[in-house]
């Protein structure tokens, strides 16, 4: 089912499945659904619902099958159904997954996070991203007995109240203690910090601008430089968001290769290579507000997803994937840009290569993203128009060309509509 012959007949297979299923949402679930699938909505040409997954092939509930490059919009970090991570979560589930107290495996975990991650002195663990970044500023504001926090203007750090990019049921007050800076801009972070006075708690940044819609911006070595030393100068908390990125750039903090180590960072999505897991991790510091805050959940402590991180943590090391993943994203920049040449469409390709974005040329309104992304996606490359992909260490040379064979004709698509629409 995964092979060349079946991948390029996705778009002869009715949508049956699909089609019952919305229908039978619509009726339960308010909008029919929310979050990642009804944010910036995909063309209608994508399922909704997915049945399987398997190293960096998904299929769909009538059966079709793609490459995926969005892995569950970042978790699966090593490909879908990694063989030693499952078997590390089958091995905890036939001992037991949510008890009284947690398992031993939790002490195996955060020793081997912070082993792993430079700044790391201790570790929390949590379930999604947004409990993660939230720790992390009710950390530094216990630790501090401040309550001032700035992030960069249009940036993402999750769905509570006091970060959700849709502010419908919030209120004013979520976010009358939150300053607001310009990634990369030290003198904006300077201004926003001055402006918070005596009462700056702590500065959330990004390894690297990846705001929804927009091309990605790499960090400048110089502003993370500035922001440690804004915050070594205020006493505030430098939070890094490595919710996105973490362990997909770096086996360890994603600055480190810059050498900036926050005080408190926060993780998600790849440390369980798809396990529900999050995580905080700080500086000897913040440990005395760590231990005062109270943070918990009916499931946090649940032991598959931390054996499935031991082991996921593990496979990234043994296994080389954070260069595989970065040689495998080469490759796909590189066939990808080149087509946009071949057919003379400009086009911007932006932010690491594991986790890149393309953009058209005065596409303000994704008309020619979402006109590319539908055609690849039925031709079997999964992909968005609106989002930066993700590369998983299980893409292959054969999954790659597959892509490449589905972004020519969807760049054939485009090149098509551009002239038609031209003057």
């Amino acid at each position: 089912m995964t092979d060349q012959v079946a991948l390029a007949g996705v778009d002869s297979r009715p949508r049956t499945a699909d089609r019952e299923l919305r229908q039978r949402a619509g009726a339960v679930i308010p909008g029919g659904m929310y979050g990642h699938q009804s944010a910036g909505p995909l063309p209608p040409e994508y399922p909704q619902f997915m049945s399987s997954g398997r190293g960096a092939r998904v299929w769909d509930a009538d059966g079709n099958t793609y490459v995926d490059l969005m892995c569950s919009y970042g978790p699966l970090v090593l490909g879908h159904q990694h063989p030693k991570v499952e078997e590390a979560a089958r091995a905890q589930a036939a001992q037991a997954d949510c008890q009284n107290g947690p398992a031993p495996v939790m002490v195996e975990l955060a020793e081997l996070l912070v082993a792993t991650v430079r700044h790391a002195d201790w570790a929390m663990l949590a379930k999604n991203g947004t409990d993660a970044t939230t720790m992390c500023c009710t950390i530094a504001r216990a630790q501090t007995g401040r309550q001032r926090i700035l992030v960069a203007r249009g940036a993402y750090h999750g769905a509570a109240p006091w970060c959700t990019p849709r502010l419908a049921g919030t209120t004013a007050a979520d976010r009358v203690n939150l300053g607001y800076y310009t990634y990369n801009d030290l003198a904006s972070a300077r201004a926003a910090a001055a402006e918070a006075g005596d009462d700056l708690a702590a500065v959330v940044v990004s390894p690297f601008k990846h705001d929804a819609g927009f091309d990605q911006e790499l960090v400048d070595p110089a502003f993370a430089r500035g922001l440690r030393e804004l915050c070594d100068e205020t006493g505030a908390a430098l939070i890094l968001d490595d919710v996105r990125c973490g362990f997909r750039l770096h086996l360890g903090s994603s600055w480190e290769p810059v050498g900036v180590d926050p005080d408190l960072s926060a993780w998600s999505k790849a440390i369980a290579n798809g396990h529900p897991l999050a995580a905080v991790l700080g500086s000897d510091r913040f440990r005395d507000g760590a231990s005062s805050v109270f943070v918990t959940g009916s499931f946090w402590f649940a032991a598959v997803p931390m054996a499935a991180a031991v082991a996921t943590i593990t496979a990234l090391r043994e296994e080389g994937a954070i260069d595989a993943m970065h040689q495998a994203g080469t490759v796909l920049r590189d066939g990808i840009t080149g087509q946009a040449a071949a057919w003379g469409i400009e086009v911007n390709y932006t932010g690491p290569v594991q986790m890149p974005y393309l953009t058209f040329a005065g596409d303000a309104d994704h008309g020619l993203a979402s006109l590319f992304a539908a055609e690849a996606v039925r031709r079997g490359a999964y992909l968005h128009p609106r989002h930066n992909w993700f590369v998983s260490a299980a893409l292959t040379a054969e999954d790659i060309d597959l892509v490449l064979a589905a972004t020519d004709e969807a760049f054939a698509a485009v090149r098509k509509h551009i002239g038609r629409s031209g003057p």
